[in-house]
């Protein structure tokens, strides 16, 4: 496919309300993710492994420390070179200038004109998914639609309120789409928006030179979402996809979608799929593990030293699990510490986190406690009926 002939923007609409204090201080693009990644790695690489070079990222700019940390120069992604290019706005100043009566499309606008793209893809950025962007484009073009939404037939389990479900007639056409919220929770299987689209560039630009100048929405997932929604204007195309697929919105999901990667078939879906998933490289010896560990069902990044029980966890990068320390069906950040005698159960360990000797820390596989970033755990938490 070449460079030029598809764009794609980023959205951040999911401010990760759900994750508590995962998210805080970080977008939920950024968030670790199996030991080694950041949730935003799977989109940006389903983005370039189709030859998508021309790439426009929407942030919140309170929280664009992780992102810069992360990203850099975009050299792992390949964004770096004379002709990809990756740029960044803040979902503030959009909102800013709309309050004060000024063109707040301008930008997306502009670079939509100078990416002289014939198709765009839009990717918001709470699905975990591994997306073979070239044949959505292949399916695009073969229904000569002007918008195609991918989703996923899933249960109502893996749907968060605000989420969108397609509707199709008998023929299996698509009619629109709603709420999850306005819609009847007992119908076994829903057809997922996965807030993944592709659209004609020249239409989209405009999209949003109307929206603008009727003084409509910011949001541009929300604009895309309800022209959607106007068959009689718009020509809208469709595209299932069947892959694995995890739907981030609260901390239970977040948990629930690192799990799944201690399973192979989910593990090989998602990472060994015919998609590279490409991240941030870390130059380091590998993990350490003594005569006295104990460990399976596990998986772990570099750097770390491992003399305790680790069972059914993921461990990041530079962690250490003492002798006696017990960690089983957690997650563990980067540079995590679970000190002797200590034990963590059914929790997320953020980024710096000590367990002093002996502290027990045990949730439930339905309600994982969460430590936040830096914190030295001193005392017992636990949840449930522990003892």
């Amino acid at each position: 496919m070449k460079a030029n002939k598809v764009s794609a923007i980023m959205g951040n609409e999911y401010d990760g309300r759900g994750l508590g204090e995962l998210t805080a201080h970080r977008p939920l693009a950024t968030l670790h993710f199996d030991c080694k990644y950041r949730l935003m790695d799977f989109s940006l690489s389903n983005l370039v492994n189709a030859n998508i070079q021309s790439i426009y990222m929407v942030f919140s700019e309170a929280k664009m420390q992780s992102l810069f940390d992360h990203i850099g120069g975009g050299r792992e992604w390949h964004l770096n070179s004379i002709l990809s290019h990756y740029f960044m706005a803040f979902q503030e100043d959009i909102d800013r200038k709309k309050e004060n009566n000024e063109a707040y499309f301008d930008a997306m606008i502009d670079f939509l004109k100078k990416s002289k793209s014939t198709y765009t893809v839009y990717v918001g950025n709470k699905m975990l998914c591994s997306l073979d962007f070239r044949s959505v484009i292949k399916v695009h073009e073969a229904q000569q639609a002007e918008c195609t939404i991918v989703f996923k037939r899933v249960s109502s389990k893996l749907i968060y309120e605000t989420d969108h479900v397609l509707s199709f007639n008998e023929e299996g056409a698509y009619m629109g789409n709603q709420l999850f919220s306005d819609t009847i929770a007992d119908q076994g299987l829903f057809n997922l928006g996965m807030n993944i689209f592709v659209v004609k560039t020249e239409w989209l630009i405009e999209l949003l030179e109307k929206a603008q100048q009727l003084r409509e929405t910011t949001s541009l997932e929300k604009l895309l979402w309800e022209t959607a929604n106007e068959t009689t204007e718009t020509t809208v195309g469709t595209y299932e996809y069947t892959g694995y697929l995890s739907n981030i919105h609260t901390t239970k999901s977040f948990y629930d979608a690192n799990m799944d990667m201690l399973d192979p078939r989910k593990f090989n879906a998602l990472l060994y799929s015919s998609q590279h998933i490409i991240t941030k490289a870390k130059n380091e010896v590998p993990t350490y593990f003594s005569k006295e560990s104990d460990v399976h069902s596990s998986q772990f990044a570099t750097g770390s030293t491992i003399r305790g029980t680790v069972h059914k966890s993921l461990v990041s990068r530079r962690s250490t699990v003492d002798s006696g320390a017990i960690v089983e069906g957690a997650i563990v950040m980067a540079n995590g510490h679970v000190s002797k005698d200590a034990e963590v159960r059914y929790a997320i360990l953020d980024k710096n986190v000590t367990v002093q000797e002996g502290v027990r820390i045990v949730g439930t596989p339905a309600q994982p406690i969460v430590i936040k970033k830096g914190t030295i755990v001193t005392e017992d938490k636990l949840v449930g009926d522990v003892e």
